[in-house]
């Protein structure tokens, strides 16, 4: 599996996601297994204006595994600007967002609203490559609608704009993430190109991983919700494709020591104030499906501090020896 001239450890991505995927996410993803990273989506126009949180954004890390800034915004000029200055910072790959179904996204005519015109969508491709000496990814959907399913005909256009890889998430904008996702519409997209084509969607463990494979024949998949406070899933899934293995489930001591390790790096990175706020929701995939975890979450909720978090984690691992 290589996108451009870089190859790749396995067939298992990390998906961008917002606020979500920052550097400690990454990081910590990485460390499992991920064999591709992506940034949080960035605004384009917010890097052209110079605002402080777009620029910090861009400068992406080192981390063992292939790491793409992935763009977003409705002006080809503007795309193309903001994708010069991410390169700035060495990044593999710079990924477009043309698959993001949140209104605010959406309603300034960035994310999947960019399938509604694929004209322009094929021109910002073509102008962001024209940009950067790096390869130039797409994520798209299904479609806008399931009137306007126009995932195939939309990625053979962005293939002869320039995209050197292609991923899709088997919904449409107006499923958002509700029902099931689409395999065959995947399927049809990489019979529909040459370039590499990511499966995303529904993977939530080995099977539904090997299912996307083999329904679609995608090069390689990507997994997002799944993630969340569960960076096993890479290594299990790893271990399943290459030796049909099933890894043992962490142990509670385990998800312990991996949330607080992975926070501890937020903190570093961003700041105890800004890290612990964000820490409340990472915390709280964490501890699902632990006894008392309800309890526990509750708790962790109005956590303000690291050292607060290590005594909650503490008391939580006690009362559950």
């Amino acid at each position: 599996m290589k996108i451009g001239n870089t190859e790749f450890k396995s067939k298992v991505f990390l998906a961008p996601m917002a606020g979500v995927t920052d550097r400690a996410f990454r990081e910590t993803a990485v460390s499992f297994g991920a064999a591709y990273t992506a940034t949080e989506m960035i605004s384009a126009k917010g890097v052209e204006m110079g605002n402080k949180e777009s620029l910090e954004m861009l400068k992406v890390e080192k981390n063992g595994a292939p790491i793409a800034v992935q763009l977003f915004g409705n002006s080809a000029t503007c795309m193309a600007a903001a994708a010069a200055a991410a390169a700035e910072f060495s990044p593999d790959f710079i990924d477009i967002n043309m698959g993001c179904p949140a209104p605010k996204i959406v309603k300034g005519g960035s994310g999947s609203a960019l399938m509604k015109e694929p004209e322009l969508a094929c021109e910002i491709v073509r102008a962001v490559s024209e940009s950067v000496n790096i390869p130039v990814t797409v994520k798209i959907r299904k479609g806008w609608d399931s009137q306007h399913e126009n995932a195939v005909q939309l990625a053979a256009m962005l293939e002869q704009a320039g995209a050197a890889a292609i991923t899709v998430h088997g919904r449409t904008r107006q499923e958002m993430f509700s029902g099931t996702v689409d395999y065959e519409v995947i399927r049809r997209v990489k019979d529909a190109v040459k370039i590499p084509v990511i499966g995303n969607g529904d993977i939530t463990d080995e099977a539904s991983a090997a299912k996307m494979l083999e329904k679609t024949g995608c090069d390689a998949i990507m997994i997002g919700r799944g993630a969340f406070g569960n960076p096993w899933l890479f290594a299990r899934i790893n271990a399943y494709l290459n030796t049909s293995n099933m890894l043992l489930p962490p142990t509670i001591n385990e998800k312990a020591a991996v949330m607080l390790k992975h926070i501890e790096k937020a903190v570093k990175y961003k700041g105890e104030k800004i890290a612990m706020k964000e820490a409340r929701r990472q915390a709280a995939y964490y501890t699902k499906g632990i006894k008392g975890g309800a309890h526990y979450r509750r708790l962790i909720s109005g956590v303000e501090t690291y050292d607060a978090l290590v005594e909650i984690t503490y008391k939580m691992l006690k009362e559950n020896l």
